[in-house]
């Protein structure tokens, strides 16, 4: 799953006409670099959510064919469910087995094909972290012989990539927002949470800065 429902307010204007996973970086939508990285990997099915605009992705997208994917939608409605209430829409479409959700608005040189063999037996999620960026030094969670929890120290950021169980989201209502922090923390307590820090290429492409940035990048190459 592709979550793609976001405003994308600290994005203005840029956002104002144009949903932010479709923003053109690198000569192509940021979207599309997630698309080609899971075709590549492997992956076949991809459930987009989407709101803000939100009629502009599957016109942009179509059913995938272009990737060799099928692509399904997940509409919102205005405002959004949050990413924990996107999920839990999306559930009928995803299935009962685990499965992989990418935050739309980043780019990450992160291999999807490390979700197609990961065993989640005995968890409710997997979550890849990456360092923390200067504008989160805090970071979100820890990470201690593969292990995620709550503890203050050694706290490294959460890419917005994680594998999910369905089970997690038990009891949200489809219609209602709810954020995913929460119920990772509360899975994380309970030790039903691994982690693996990637140190590859991560960026968190929320403001025109960091896209214009990634854009330059990604050209020059």
């Amino acid at each position: 799953m592709i979550l793609a429902a976001g405003r994308g307010e600290r994005m203005r204007p840029l956002t104002d006409h144009t949903p932010k996973p479709l923003l053109p970086v690198g000569g192509k939508p940021l979207i599309v670099w997630h698309l080609e990285r899971l075709a590549r990997a492997g992956c076949r099915q991809v459930v987009i959510n989407h709101a803000h605009l939100g009629e502009q992705i599957p016109a942009a997208l179509g059913d995938g064919g272009a990737w060799d994917l099928d692509i399904r939608y997940s509409p919102e409605p205005p405002g959004a469910l949050e990413t924990a209430g996107g999920i839990a829409r999306a559930l009928p479409l995803l299935g009962h087995e685990p499965f992989l959700v990418l935050n739309g608005d980043i780019f990450c040189d992160w291999d999807p094909a490390a979700a197609l063999a990961l065993d989640m037996q005995g968890r409710l999620a997997h979550l890849v972290l990456v360092d923390n960026p200067p504008h989160h030094p805090a970071g979100d969670f820890a990470l201690v012989d593969g292990r995620v929890g709550n503890q203050e120290a050694g706290r490294l950021t959460f890419a917005g990539i994680g594998i999910y169980v369905p089970a997690l989201f038990a009891g949200l209502d489809p219609d209602q927002p709810a954020k995913l922090a929460p119920l990772l923390r509360t899975a994380a307590d309970a030790g039903q949470v691994s982690g693996e820090r990637h140190g590859g290429r991560w960026v968190d492409v929320g403001t025109p800065e960091r896209l214009r940035e990634l854009d330059q990048e990604l050209l020059s190459k």
